[in-house]
């Protein structure tokens, strides 16, 4: 009960003045929930090993790690609802839906919780701002040009995206097909959803290379997406023929690299970004204004500036090939 009424007070303080210190919270660990889109996916729990080491750097921070068993907006509403209830003092979420959750954020925000997303935005009125891992024009490029520098003759290329309502992805897909012209020769023949889900992510995988049998390249923009394309794509017998690309987890993507399924793909580090979540969810919960133009520090990381939108980006993508992989695949 204490620490209820104490984070309401902070809140209520925050509203009327704008900055307060945070000398009585430095008497109490201050609570951040780390919201993903579903448990037991590997880039999110790599990002939980991030913000556990910026729980440790802070001191007096602990971390929750939690979200839904499945990639819906409702299951994270139902995680959203019951933080709230704890009386959390920060939520940093990756979004599976930006419009569906974002009254329960609203809620949150009335209450006086520090409300942000990151990897997956939510729509302005429901987060204090957001966390781009990139930069939505450079990711674009980046899947795009990691195709098409396998591809010297051109040819069909399709996408495998996860959900069709994901924020992010829908995002990174339109400004691919902005730079499409930059690219002559590679011709995006679909987009098609595996909605974050193996089983489904394989089967749409196949569906290409049946619908488009002289396809040369299927690009996943999501980990699981690209590791499933993998899979298909090996079963199939066409490793050689069809390079599967997009963003993907070093330790998930070794084997591709491996066996030449893929030539090369991409990522930032989701520890990386776990950890700059929780830096910036510390510094708005202490006091921090999340307004255009504003500079917040994100440790050992640097420090992001807030665009018209509220929204920053961490860093740009790295590729990620047979001359690197086994230095990272070990790591996440």
């Amino acid at each position: 009960m204490k620490r209820r009424i104490f984070t309401s007070m902070v809140a209520g303080m925050s509203l009327a003045a704008g900055l307060m210190g945070t000398s009585a919270m430095a008497q109490d660990n201050m609570r951040i929930a780390l919201v993903v889109k579903a448990l037991g996916i590997g880039f999110f729990e790599a990002a939980a090993e991030g913000a556990e080491e910026a729980a440790a750097e802070l001191g007096n921070v602990e971390v929750i790690y939690t979200g839904p068993t499945d990639t819906t907006a409702e299951g994270q509403i139902e995680v959203i609802n019951s933080l709230i209830a704890q009386g959390v003092d920060a939520i940093a979420i990756s979004a599976n839906d930006p419009d569906a959750v974002a009254p329960a954020l609203k809620r949150a925000m009335q209450r006086g919780i520090t409300v942000i997303s990151w990897d997956s935005g939510v729509n302005e009125e429901g987060r204090m701002m957001h966390l781009n891992p990139s930069s939505t024009a450079l990711i674009g490029n980046t899947i795009l040009k990691l195709a098409a520098d396998h591809m010297p003759d051109g040819g069909q290329v399709a996408i495998l995206s996860a959900s069709a309502t994901a924020t992010n992805q829908n995002a990174w897909i339109a400004a691919a097909e902005e730079v499409l012209p930059n690219y002559p020769g590679i011709d995006l023949v679909a987009t098609v959803y595996g909605d974050d889900l193996s089983d489904k992510s394989y089967r749409e995988a196949q569906g290409l290379m049946a619908s488009y049998p002289d396809l040369k390249a299927i690009i996943a923009p999501t980990t699981v997406g690209i590791l499933a394309s993998c899979q298909a794509v090996s079963d199939a017998g066409k490793i050689g023929e069809i390079n599967v690309t997009g963003l993907g987890l070093p330790s998930e993507m070794a084997g591709c690299v491996a066996s030449g399924a893929t030539e090369s793909f991409a990522i930032w580090n989701p520890i990386d970004l776990g950890y700059s979540a929780t830096m910036i969810a510390h510094a708005l919960a202490s006091g921090a204004v999340a307004e255009p133009g504003a500079e917040i520090s994100t440790g050992r990381m640097g420090s992001v500036t807030l665009d018209d939108t509220n929204s920053a980006a961490m860093s740009d993508p790295f590729t990620y090939d047979a001359s690197n992989i086994d230095q990272f695949k070990d790591i996440f």
